[in-house]
């Protein structure tokens, strides 16, 4: 086994992404540091590094505890990693998503004019109105 890995590889490996793409994308994107420094995807990496990963609002943080090349299994990537991920940061994938959508009954058809006018005032509320007036026309 050799002493280095690429970072992309290695995070596609580990089932960090889900395609080498991906990872590569996200070295790309300054989404993927090695001992806080911005990695690019040909960066190569050893036993004991921290790697620290940005998907969406979540930082993932990983301790290389072996070097792989290929692909394994869910239930073996503990072997080759350690999951240093604070509990604070994991909890955010748990967190409700905040969506603006107004819920409908299905089949219940277009709004009313009564109730359009009551989703625009939520969305004035917001500070989603539109940029025109209707009236400028």
């Amino acid at each position: 086994m050799a002493d280095t890995a690429r970072i992309d590889k290695f995070l596609w490996a580990i089932r960090a992404f889900k395609t080498r793409t991906e990872a590569t994308d996200a070295c790309k994107g300054n989404k993927v540091r090695v001992g806080g420094v911005p990695a690019k995807p040909s960066r190569l990496i050893k036993v004991g590094d921290t790697i620290e990963v940005r998907k969406g609002a979540i930082q993932f943080t990983y301790l290389v505890k072996a070097l792989i090349e290929n692909r394994v299994g869910a239930k073996l990537v503990p072997e080759y990693v350690d999951n240093l991920t604070p509990q604070s940061e994991l909890d955010k994938m748990r967190a409700p998503v905040e969506t603006f959508f107004v819920t409908r009954d299905r089949g219940a058809g277009r709004p009313t004019k009564k109730e359009r006018r009551e989703i625009d005032a939520v969305w004035d509320g917001l500070g989603m109105s539109e940029d025109y007036d209707e009236d400028d026309d």
